[in-house]
């Protein structure tokens, strides 16, 4: 068992060292690793190359002596005629053996211990060098021994390898103190390039924290982008920028959502206390007379529609925001421009009411754009009943219809006060009122300008506010074109209606929402077959 928790517990305590340890360790290991092999291959390769040295040395004298007479040999040895450092034997079969050796070395490395050899045994060797113990322990020698000239005997020629070693060891000491300074030295520097390589990491991690702390806003230096470090910051920055967005997103929506929420409370509020104290009234008996009950039921009647129309505004922004397909079809502008001027004509006879060119140069003719019938007259409906009900009475409005580089444009013009610059970039959110103090009756729940933004978005387009020249307000609608194959041909299209004067206003006021500017999207069922012509509705104009 315990042969088994030991290489875990290791692992374990492996796991617990910061990355920075780990790698020092490793970068260190590997000196040292790399610094032992080497010194081994070193060492093995400074004590073969000694040791052929001697080899050298012992082939060359021992093949010297070994070519002279047994006789010249002996008398040589005996007047020192031998190197000074070796050790010389000389066997003569039938013969007394005859050695020489220097006394100061046999002192110092002792005496060889020779084998017992034959000149065979001796022409055997072939002057291969070998090693011979000493009588010294721990000191060996190399000898050679070659056969005499006349093959009656052997000389055998030997050195000490104490020398050879001695270098060894010394190479081996100056190694080892070496490696350790190495070692030392190297891990130092692995822990300087570590510490200096990783800094960044820890300035990520420092970001990383600041922005779990909650600020979103702060990013990171990122280093070199040709480093790894260098692309994970710029990847890590780029991630943070997208959650900072989202986060933003979030909050701006669940603000939005709130507001939404606390805005449609209060708009149901007020009708919902009115319908309940009449109701209240009517149980306790208050109500006496005929008269009294008739206002009370018109009065409940009143605020159920007006509860009624804000859940049906409700309901068309929440199909608006589903992104439920809506049809795509060409819709004249033209004609609808010419429908809301003779709807705002009956409505209000008392307001100058025309329709005119986009350009002043211009000439009004039909506009064709891909859309919802419906949905389209609703926006054209919604921004007249703003002017008539923002406006004083007899204020001019213009509707002004025109195509511009493949899109349609229709502009509601009017001339009242107008709308401060602070309030024009808030129109279109939903339960936003310039006027804050206008009563339901007259400022609407400030819905209408949010349904005509989500329509024209629907439809791909834009809605913006400019002022009028002179003083008002300009609502300009952008939609698409729509293309030449899709505009029906002239002789294709009919109308039963006169084609003159078209029919009357009183056969288009129920199809129009000017009654009321905030009026949800029309069924488009309910519409009819309508093929008013171009021509017609700007004769109607």
């Amino acid at each position: 068992m315990t042969a088994l928790r030991l290489p875990t517990r290791w692992a374990a305590a492996w796991d617990r060292v910061p990355l920075r340890g780990r790698l020092v360790a490793v970068a260190t290991v590997l000196i040292a690793v790399g610094l032992v092999l080497a010194g081994i291959t070193s060492t093995a390769l400074l004590q073969r190359s000694l040791v052929a040295q001697i080899d050298d040395k012992l082939r060359t004298e021992g093949t010297a002596l070994a070519s002279q007479r047994v006789n010249a040999l002996r008398n040589g040895l005996y007047q020192t005629a031998g190197p000074s450092d070796y050790y010389v034997r000389l066997e003569v079969e039938g013969a007394q053996s005859f050695t020489w050796r220097s006394q100061s070395v046999v002192d110092a490395y002792g005496d060889p211990q020779v084998p017992a050899l034959s000149a065979a045994q001796a022409a055997a060797l072939g002057g291969r060098p070998f090693s011979m113990d000493s009588s010294v322990a721990g000191s060996h020698w190399r000898a050679v021994a070659y056969p005499t000239n006349d093959a009656s005997g052997w000389v055998l020629i030997a050195l000490p390898l104490a020398e050879a070693r001695n270098t060894t060891s010394t190479m081996v000491s100056v190694l080892l103190l070496s490696g350790v300074g190495i070692v030392l030295l190297g891990g130092l520097a692995a822990g300087w390039a570590v510490r200096r390589s990783l800094a960044p990491l820890g300035r990520i991690e420092e970001t990383a924290a600041a922005i779990a702390a909650g600020d979103l806003s702060r990013r990171v230096r990122t280093a070199p982008e040709s480093t790894e470090v260098g692309r994970l910051g710029v990847a890590l920055n780029g991630m943070l920028t997208q959650i900072e967005a989202a986060f933003d997103a979030r909050t701006a929506s669940e603000t939005r959502m709130r507001r939404f929420v606390a805005d449609a409370s209060h708009e149901l509020r007020t009708p919902l206390a009115t319908i309940r104290g009449y109701a209240e009234l009517y149980r306790m008996g208050a109500l006496t007379g005929a008269d009294q009950v008739d206002d009370t039921m018109r009065r409940i009647e009143g605020s159920a529609t007006r509860m009624g129309t804000l859940v049906e505004d409700l309901l068309a922004l929440a199909r608006l925001d589903e992104g439920r397909p809506i049809a795509h079809q060409p819709v004249d502008l033209t004609v609808l421009a010419a429908d809301a001027i003779s709807d705002l004509r009956a409505l209000d006879p008392d307001r100058p009411a025309r329709l005119a060119p986009l350009e002043p140069s211009g000439t009004a003719g039909a506009t064709l754009v891909l859309g919802d019938d419906a949905r389209l007259r609703q926006v054209v409906g919604n921004l007249v009943g703003n002017v008539v009900q923002h406006t004083p009475a007899g204020t001019p409005v213009e509707i002004a219809v025109g195509t511009a580089r493949g899109v349609g444009i229709i502009e509601v013009r009017d001339h009242g006060p107008g709308i401060d610059p602070e309030h024009a970039a808030r129109v279109f959110e939903r339960f936003y009122r310039v006027d804050a103090s206008r009563t339901r009756e007259s400022g609407g729940a400030g819905l209408g300008m949010a349904i005509v933004a989500a329509i024209v978005s629907a439809h791909s387009g834009q809605v913006t506010l400019a002022q009028t020249p002179g003083g008002g307000t300009t609502v300009r609608v952008v939609l698409p074109a729509a293309p030449a194959a899709a505009v029906p041909d002239e002789g294709e299209e009919q109308d039963e209606t006169d084609p003159v004067h078209g029919p009357p206003v009183a056969d288009r006021t129920d199809r129009s929402p000017l009654t009321r500017p905030d009026a949800p999207a029309a069924d488009p069922a309910a519409e009819g077959d309508r093929a008013d012509h171009p021509r017609e509705a700007a004769d109607r104009a």
